[in-house]
């Protein structure tokens, strides 16, 4: 049985391997290849026929499309954009450099001599990386593929699309040869800023001929079709350096430059040229609408320049002419030692809808394009109210009333200081703080709400602050790591001016195509509320105050309310002293539109500083502002309900400070202020602490005493009025200083510099002493055995003096302690010799007495004033000399 089963087995398992046979398996992987083989032929054949087909029906292809046209924002037609006509220049193969093919091959297509329009190599590679990446943004389009592709004006990467280039390509291979599908190429490419083709590209960038053209030149140029906005040498130098030595590596590798070339070609730096090529109307306006267009609709500069469609705009035309003619008068800018001039951007937003009313990007930009409204700068003080006192006033802790400490201080390392003429000056409102633009108590009150509180805040108004490098006390004066931009300060101040709603800047509002189909229609974002409306009102009532008298922005005034601040930046270059800046700011708002003006140089070192701080920018902004604005309806600055309720009670005046010696204490006085409800609040720094403390609270009277002082110490108060219903503090009194007096001890010195003698009694000095309760008579022999020897007029005991010294064995006369007058020996007089003397000493001196025949002995007056003793008894005696 068993024997019977295990050959079953076997004879089953024979059968399954007769099914999969290797017969069978060879067989059917022929007609499997055979029916593959013929599906490639067909689909090559319906390739090339389908490209043959759309050659021949669209020829038109080959010439450019009408240009685009570009609307105002009143739906007025500005200008068209540039076309082939001027912007173009053909050239013929033979004039195209070896170098300049060897490059473009390199570079898009290395295997361009060997296929037939289509590379299969570089598409399965291609497709790979799609589908690892799951996008579709890997290329693996040729030369001719490319040519294809920018006849037909499409950018979408459907497989249909790549189908249509692909047989375009190959019928393109059938009908031309390489040399004529290169020239095409570099015929039709476009090398951004208006410029289509390598012969106008050499021009433009360089003003040479192809054939002068030097090895990084023609790099430059070679990358630039890749990505013409973001490659080109005038707009993005570092980006054009960067994809220039790729295509240098490139060309190195594949063997058509050595590498001394290579590293020699690496090693220059692009300077832009004058050049002839028309430029647009409004250029830096055009540039950024261009840029914001291709990020909304993902065409091209290129299809969007010249594919014939109508683009409607923000753009007020009598403002950003306005800018322009002001940005073209030099005397609005500081005069240079050399060709490189002060450049400046300006912005200018409608904050309540977004719209940009129009920008300029430079002085120059027509010629070299570099858009410094989105180049990031430092900026300064400007930065205040993005990280202090907005968040400070968000917090509801603080009100534009609330004090400040302007004091010099040092947290860690970092020691803020302010830059005003009148530094450091105490207790101020963060009103008086911001108008004055106040380093060391904008960082005082930075320090009080935390590092955090102002990062947040900045974040939401759209600042991506370094996480770890700005994480410090420095961004409080707007020192970053990497600045911002003045599209990004327009951005946050319009917030303020919203309302604290968010703002969405743009320049573009609609396209259409030819056919009037819509193919791009803005959209407001929903309004977010990035701030509490109390905040914004009380930032925008403090920001007004900086174009009041004794503000840093006065120069920035028109004829409607503006508020704004003025921002400025230190050099920052080592080991260099001076006074001069390196960036200024103005950034301001009208209750409609929101502008920003910057200025400074483009590369800054010792002879290359602003010598005039923000003034010129505040009044770039006044002039620009002032003469666009005139035909603008005013309107009012958004006011949050019961906003009112929240103003602070009225501030104290008059307040005085006396020391009174007697009882060692400060008296201070001051005016009753107006209001019902009120209590006071006393503040004291004593002259080595930096900031005030409270020194009482709840004071309900118009007077106190500070008991606490101390003898040789200063002392400086201030005196504010607090509401405890609404927990508000009023704006601090004036200051008053006062110093206390040192204790000075001086010893007993009697017996030098006597009085002159009178007959009848006792005349006091200029600073005489209180006279002793009784008389004295002198005793026997001698006076004070240190100064002076009187004589023994006769035998009387010695009286007795208040507070005196003890009385010697030789008939020394007590007198009195206090402060007394100048040391003297006594003079004989008639019926007797003057014997001891009233010294002058410190507080709580000792002093002597004159030794008088039948008189009232004197002693010291403790306040040192002039007394007038009772009359004498005896018939002469000694005058004491300030007894």
């Amino acid at each position: 049985m068993t024997d019977e089963r295990s050959t079953k087995k076997k004879v089953q398992k024979k059968k399954g391997k007769r099914k999969f046979s290797g017969r069978k398996l060879l067989i059917w992987m022929f007609f499997t290849g055979a029916v593959a083989v013929i599906c490639g032929i067909i689909g090559y054949m319906l390739i090339i026929l389908n490209g043959e087909r759309i050659l021949s029906e669209n020829q038109d292809k080959f010439i450019l499309p009408e240009a685009s046209t570009i609307y105002d924002s009143g739906g007025h037609e500005i200008m068209k954009f540039s076309t082939a006509g001027g912007n173009r220049e053909n050239v013929e193969y033979a004039e195209i450099p070896k170098l300049v093919r060897d490059a473009v091959i390199a570079t898009e297509d290395k295997r361009f001599e060997e296929h037939k329009g289509i590379d299969l190599w570089s598409i399965g590679r291609a497709l790979v990386k799609d589908v690892v990446t799951r996008s579709a943004a890997e290329g693996g389009s040729t030369i001719t593929q490319q040519l294809a592709k920018n006849l037909f004006l499409t950018r979408d990467k459907t497989i249909f699309r790549k189908a249509t280039e692909a047989s375009i390509a190959v019928a393109l291979e059938n009908k031309k040869t390489k040399d004529e599908i290169l020239t095409m190429y570099l015929n039709r490419i476009y090398y951004g800023k208006g410029v289509y083709g390598i012969k106008a590209a050499a021009k433009y960038y360089f003003d040479k001929p192809l054939d002068q053209l030097k090895i990084w030149e023609i790099a430059t140029l070679t990358g630039i079709p890749k990505a013409p906005t973001a490659y080109n040498p005038i707009s993005n130098p570092e980006k054009s350096a960067d994809r220039r030595n790729v295509v240098l590596q490139l060309m190195f590798e594949q063997g058509y430059i050595t590498k001394a070339q290579l590293d020699e070609a690496k090693t220059h730096t692009f300077v832009p040229t004058q050049h002839s090529v028309a430029s647009d109307t409004y250029p830096a306006y055009m540039d950024y609408l261009v840029s914001e267009a291709e990020a909304k609709t993902g065409l091209t500069e290129e299809q969007l320049r010249i594919g014939g469609y109508n683009i409607y705009t923000t753009l007020n035309t009598n403002a950003q002419s306005i800018m322009e003619k002001e940005f073209a008068d030099d005397s609005n800018f500081e005069k240079s030692v050399d060709d490189q001039q002060v450049q400046g951007a300006m912005i200018i937003i409608d904050h309540r809808d977004g719209n940009i009313q129009g920008l300029v990007g430079g002085r120059d930009y027509e010629k070299k394009g570099t858009n410094r409204v989105l180049v990031p700068r430092q900026p300064g003080s400007g930065f205040k109210p993005i990280t202090v006192y907005g968040p400070a006033i968000e917090t509801g802790d603080y009100f534009p009333w609330s004090i400040v400490q302007d004091v010099k201080q040092c947290y860690g390392n970092y020691c803020p200081s302010d830059s005003n003429g009148n530094k450091y000056i105490g207790p101020i409102t963060i009103r008086q703080s911001i108008k004055e633009s106040r380093n060391a108590s904008a960082v005082w009150l930075l320090n009080e709400i935390g590092v955090k509180t102002g990062l947040k805040f900045a974040d939401k108004l759209g600042f991506s602050l370094d996480s770890k490098n700005d994480r410090n006390l420095a961004i409080g004066l707007g020192g970053l790591t990497n600045g911002v931009t003045p599209l990004e300060m327009a951005t946050a101040y319009s917030v303020f001016a919203n309302g604290g709603k968010s703002v969405d800047p743009h320049s573009l509002l609609k396209i259409v195509d030819g056919n009037d189909q819509i193919i791009y229609q803005y959209k407001a974002p929903d309004p977010v509320q990035l701030m509490k409306p109390e905040t914004a009102y009380y930032m925008t009532d403090i920001m007004q105050g900086v174009l009041e008298k004794g503000g840093t922005g006065t120069r920035a005034r028109i004829d409607r309310p503006v508020a704004g601040k003025t921002g400025t930046t230190q050099h920052g270059i080592p080991n260099y002293r001076s006074s001069y800046n390196r960036d200024a700011w103005f950034s301001g708002y009208t209750a409609e539109w929101t502008g920003v003006v910057w200025m400074g140089y483009d590369h800054t070192d010792k002879n290359h500083l602003l010598k005039k701080s923000s003034s010129q920018s505040a009044a770039m902004f006044g002039k620009v502002m002032g003469e666009a604005m005139k035909d603008v309806p005013k309107s009012s600055f958004p006011k949050p309900k019961d906003v009112e309720q929240q103003q602070p009670p009225a501030g104290v005046t008059n307040l005085s400070a006396i020391y009174d010696q007697q009882n060692v204490k400060v008296k201070l006085i001051w005016a009753a202020a107006e209001g019902s409800g009120l209590t006071y609040r006393v503040y004291r720094k004593e002259a080595t602490e930096t900031a005030f403390t409270r020194l009482m609270d709840a004071v309900s009277t118009t007077g106190v005493d500070d008991m606490s002082v101390a003898p040789g110490m200063s002392y400086t108060y201030y005196v504010t009025t607090y509401d405890a219903n609404h927990d508000i503090e009023g704006t601090p009194s004036g200051q008053v200083s006062i110093e206390i007096p040192a204790e000075q001890l001086t010893p007993v010195d009697p017996g030098n510099n006597g009085g002159t003698p009178n007959n009848g009694g006792t005349t006091p000095g200029d600073t005489g002493g209180t006279p002793g309760d009784g008389t004295q008579t002198p005793g026997n022999g001698n006076g004070n055995p240190d100064n002076g020897n009187g004589q023994d007029p006769g035998t009387t005991d010695p009286g007795t003096g208040n507070n005196g010294q003890t009385p010697g064995s030789d008939g020394q006369t007590p007198g009195n302690s206090g402060t007394g007058g100048t040391n003297g020996t006594g003079t004989t007089g008639t019926g007797g010799t003057s014997g001891g003397t009233s010294g002058t000493g410190g507080t709580g001196t000792t002093g002597g007495t004159s030794t008088t025949p039948s008189g009232d002995g004197t002693a010291s007056n403790p306040v040192g004033g002039a007394v007038t003793p009772p009359p004498a008894t005896g018939s002469t005696g000694g005058t004491p000399a300030g007894g």
